[in-house]
């Protein structure tokens, strides 16, 4: 599948005065870090590779969904005592202008003209910059909420989880995705089934869960002009996981909440019509 553009300022994109009949995904980054290779590709070698903070910001009948926000400096002040070990692990490089509220101003958008943030999952690269929007409704698993609400210290890194990270008043803006009305997917989506609405978006953009990295891991299928279109986030970190069953290295196991799940997410990734895009959120690149 098509691998998404990167930008920060989309010259084809007027956020007011959208001409498209279907939703419409815009791709931003917002940061990186650097990781080997062999860790997300078994047999890729220990050379360094970057791993962009991918984000969406999903367009349906007028509305707004930032999916994910990536990095922020938020990250880094999370990051302290036995938290610092998450960046030493995974070397972060962020600027300020790379923030997704900085990236949105310039596109006139403000945090008010969002209807939610969709978190794919609670990893800190996923929600570092949730303070930068007060008051937007958040999206994500209630089981995966469940999972990790209350883990502080050692057992929240061991699930990359930075608790400094939330606003005060995640649990009252938390919406969960379970709760949403059950919408049944397309025949040419097999061998997923069903998935929830996001309420609002006129059934084109469909939450569902693709288990296995983290607790309550996200996806979405978005009915675009072109057809639908996966987000799958982290459920695999290269195409080549799952089109050319080269799956992580056994070390990644370490980090993920059900290996087994993970693995059986890549078989169905796999057995996914190849004409159906699927966009991940840190598709890695060499480091120069």
């Amino acid at each position: 599948s098509a691998k998404p553009k990167r930008f920060t300022n989309p010259p084809d994109t007027n956020l007011y005065f959208p001409s498209k009949r279907m939703a419409k995904i815009h791709f931003f980054s917002a940061g990186y870090c650097t990781h080997p290779a062999c860790v997300a590709v078994r047999g890729a070698g220990w050379r360094a590779c970057e791993f962009p903070a991918r984000v969406f910001l999903l367009e349906a009948r007028g509305r707004f969904w930032l999916w994910d926000t990536g990095y922020a400096n938020h990250f880094f002040d999370a990051t302290h005592g036995v938290y610092r070990l998450y960046r030493w692990v995974t070397p972060v490089y962020f600027s300020p202008e790379e923030a997704m509220a900085a990236q949105l101003a310039g596109q006139g958008l403000r945090a008010r003209d969002l209807s939610g943030i969709v978190l794919s999952h609670f990893h800190g690269d996923h929600i570092a910059g949730l303070k930068d929007f007060p008051a937007v409704p958040l999206i994500a698993s209630g089981e995966g909420w469940a999972k990790i609400r209350r883990l502080r210290g050692l057992p929240a890194l061991l699930k990359g989880f930075l608790p400094d990270l939330l606003p005060e008043d995640v649990e009252s803006r938390l919406l969960a995705a379970e709760s949403f009305a059950v919408q049944r997917l397309p025949e040419n989506l097999k061998p997923f089934e069903r998935g929830w609405a996001l309420p609002e978006s006129g059934g084109e953009i469909v939450l569902l869960p693709l288990p296995g990295h983290a607790a309550g891991h996200l996806g979405a299928f978005v009915q675009t002009d072109g057809g639908w279109v996966l987000l799958a986030s982290d459920a695999a970190w290269s195409q080549r996981n799952f089109r050319a069953n080269r799956p992580p290295a056994a070390v990644s196991r370490l980090i993920m909440d059900d290996a087994a799940a993970f693995q059986n997410t890549l078989s169905q990734l796999a057995a996914l019509d190849a004409q159906v895009p699927v966009y991940l959120s840190h598709e890695f690149e060499e480091a120069s």
